[in-house]
């Protein structure tokens, strides 16, 4: 945020720790959420749990962390084992409730005054209330994702009908757009299952929290917002968080060794916002089936493109893959024999990585095939490129519906939420984003959210002040 740092400090120096939930995307908004803090005079320690199989990827990052930010200290918890057959879904939860004992150890040693936890890491929050340390709830999300998930134990009580069973009969919830049962996050899906149980219990926690902080600006969305603050999402006989929009938050340096200097010295010599940017996040995978579906809709769409693409899924278990590194993938096997070839020039396909911010910062980019991902919702914000939502996994789905519904700045890729999109739909709603009217309307509402998300993180913008409130009341408190 632009301004002015302010140099005050709580009391004797006591830090605020951040607890983020395993998985880079959580990782680094808190740690961009660290520099924020820090920038107003907080000390600030990280505590961050180690996944399973874990390869130490985050080391040499979190190592540059600190070197450039000196009032950023991270903290390790001890690796704590999981059983064998936790489900995907189950890992983060029990993670983070295995190791409170570790947690309590180190909270009670560092006497924090104020315990920051991940939505995912809210088995703290038992820690947090034991100690006497005022906890908030980050919410990665967006606000309309938190209107949901606030009103879920009010949905619970209206139904004993499992999501999964529903299909695509609409959800309805105070603020947001309605959505089909279907396009709820998938651990939601069954009302009787472990995983449902742990985010019913994560949303009546909510209520138990000095405060939400929340990884979006006012003006994105409006209604989602002031439906939270006026208490509409709330079950009854529970008190409403204050909410605390202080974003849009994106990371201020890509992560990783890579520079990516092949995509953006391609991107040079390509004419502005002429170029289609398809990227599909840390776990997005296709079968090879649909991979080439989508090289076939490339080449036929005439467009000029830059495309990551990753290996398949495999046949392993997937708990113990979540966390794992995906093998390169093998491009002469997955593409069209002579793809390669015939795009030469006006197309350009890297493997597994590409430095995402800055190759949608490019003037050269025009358009965005995305999952859906906040972290990557708010990044295509910032630079003003229009999104093609592709969701594939987590809360992605409920975002499309926002993103298309509510606030109107993607359309739908048709057959997401089917086997297979086919190369036709690539072809047609790549070349509509780019050549039609539509896509041209859909740019423009695009500019004016990145003007929006300018004016919020200036100084005496809507979610500066909202931060600078929020440290001024840690500090006096």
């Amino acid at each position: 945020m632009d301004g002015t740092p302010t140099t005050t400090t709580m009391g004797p120096r006591k830090p605020v720790v951040l607890y983020p939930s395993p998985g880079m995307g959580h990782l680094v908004s808190m740690i961009e959420l660290g520099k924020l803090f820090t920038a107003r005079g907080l000390v600030i320690t990280i505590v961050v749990i180690d996944p399973p199989n874990n390869t130490s990827a985050t080391g040499p990052f979190l190592a540059g962390v600190s070197a450039a930010n000196p009032s950023i200290s991270f903290h390790r918890l001890p690796q704590v084992k999981l059983g064998e057959s936790e489900r995907p879904e189950m890992l983060t939860f029990q993670l983070a409730r295995l190791s409170n004992p570790h947690l309590h150890d180190f909270l009670a040693g560092a006497s924090p005054a104020i315990l920051v936890v991940d939505f995912f890491c809210s088995a703290a929050m038992d820690v947090a209330a034991e100690l006497g340390i005022p906890a908030y709830f980050f919410c990665t999300s967006g606000a309309q994702v938190l209107a949901y998930f606030m009103h879920l134990t009010v949905l619970h009580g209206k139904s004993t009908v499992s999501l999964r069973e529903m299909g695509e009969e609409l959800v309805h919830a105070p603020g947001i757009p309605s959505f089909p049962a279907s396009h709820s996050i998938q651990p939601l899906m069954n009302r009787d299952g472990p995983a449902y149980k742990e985010l019913l219990s994560v949303s009546a926690k909510l209520f138990g929290s000095q405060g939400i902080i929340v990884n979006t600006f006012r003006s994105l969305e409006p209604r989602a917002v002031d439906t939270i603050v006026a208490g509409l999402c709330t079950p009854p006989g529970l008190p409403t968080p204050p909410v605390y929009c202080i974003g849009p938050l994106i990371k201020s340096e890509e992560v990783g060794v890579k520079r990516g200097d092949e995509c953006l010295a391609w991107l040079d010599t390509q004419p502005k916002a002429s170029v289609v940017f398809l990227c599909f996040g840390s776990l997005g995978r296709f079968s090879a089936k649909q991979t080439r579906e989508v090289a076939a809709g490339l080449e036929a769409s005439g467009q000029r493109f830059l495309w990551v693409v990753r290996s398949p899924p495999g046949e392993d278990d997937p708990a113990k893959t979540k966390f794992e590194k995906p093998a390169e993938p093998d491009l002469d096997a997955l593409l069209p024999e002579g793809f390669l070839d015939r795009t030469k020039g006006w197309g350009l396909v890297v493997k597994s990585w590409a430095p995402q911010r800055d190759v949608l910062a490019h003037d050269a980019v025009g358009c965005f095939v995305t999952h859906c991902g906040w972290n990557s919702v708010l990044e295509s914000v910032m630079a003003g490129v229009p999104m093609l939502a592709w969701p594939l996994y987590a809360e992605q789905k409920m975002n499309k519906v926002f993103l298309e519904k509510e606030m109107r700045l993607a359309v739908a890729m048709e057959g997401y939420d089917k086997e297979l999109v086919e190369a036709g739909e690539v072809a047609k709603k790549v070349r509509w984003v780019m050549d039609s009217e539509g896509g041209r309307a859909l740019r423009e509402r695009t500019l004016t959210a990145m003007r929006q998300a300018n004016d919020a993180l200036l100084e005496g913008g809507e979610s500066e002040a909202t931060l600078a409130g929020l440290v001024d009341a840690w500090v006096h408190a």
